[in-house]
């Protein structure tokens, strides 16, 4: 049994903090809703997903964090423990006897974030014709052109290499822009 914390003790103010819920393979979504119904306030977000199959391309929400959500508590205050064996959650991530916490501020943060319900990332620094030097690499000092901007800043450039124009594809981290 939990002692009672006692009123002399000057209980932090603001929103409480969020825990980390890991969930069992693709099951955020039955995590969140059985959550939602034991009356825990649950965050997935989600974000747009490109998906082609057999010449068909389809927009779909997807988990921002595969295999996570995230319910807000405060472990002094609430029963924490019927989260573990809610349908769809494998556990709650902690450190030893303490639960992973995050700040509501990084809730917020990402939830600040969402247009129509999807996380959007930041802006690409880097856009289609663009011109940018490879800073590391076999080639490393050419400058190229950019063709297009990828997902996990992976970009197609263009390389006027031995005469002939020749696309490579680079991580954005090997690439600085030009000025101007």
């Amino acid at each position: 049994m939990r002692a009672a914390i006692p009123d002399s003790i000057a209980r932090p103010t603001g929103p409480p903090p969020w825990a980390v819920v890991n969930t069992h393979p693709h099951r955020e979504f039955v995590a969140w809703e059985h959550l939602s119904r034991q009356a825990f306030s649950v965050y997935c977000p989600m974000v747009r997903k490109r998906i082609r199959h057999a010449r068909r391309v389809r927009d779909v929400m997807r988990p921002l964090f595969p295999g996570y959500c995230f319910v807000q508590l405060d472990p002094d205050l609430h029963r924490w423990r019927p989260i573990l064996s809610t349908l769809g959650v494998r556990t709650l991530v902690h450190f030893g006897e303490q639960l992973g916490l995050l700040k509501d501020s990084w809730i917020e943060s990402l939830k600040s974030r969402e247009i129509d319900g999807a996380f959007t990332p930041e802006a690409p620094i880097y856009r289609a014709g663009q011109r940018v030097r490879i800073v590391e690499g076999a080639f490393e000092g050419v400058i190229v052109t950019i063709l297009s901007v990828h997902e996990r800043d992976r970009i197609v450039v263009l390389l006027d290499f031995m005469s002939r124009a020749v696309k490579m594809r680079l991580d954005g981290s090997h690439l600085v822009a030009l000025p101007g």
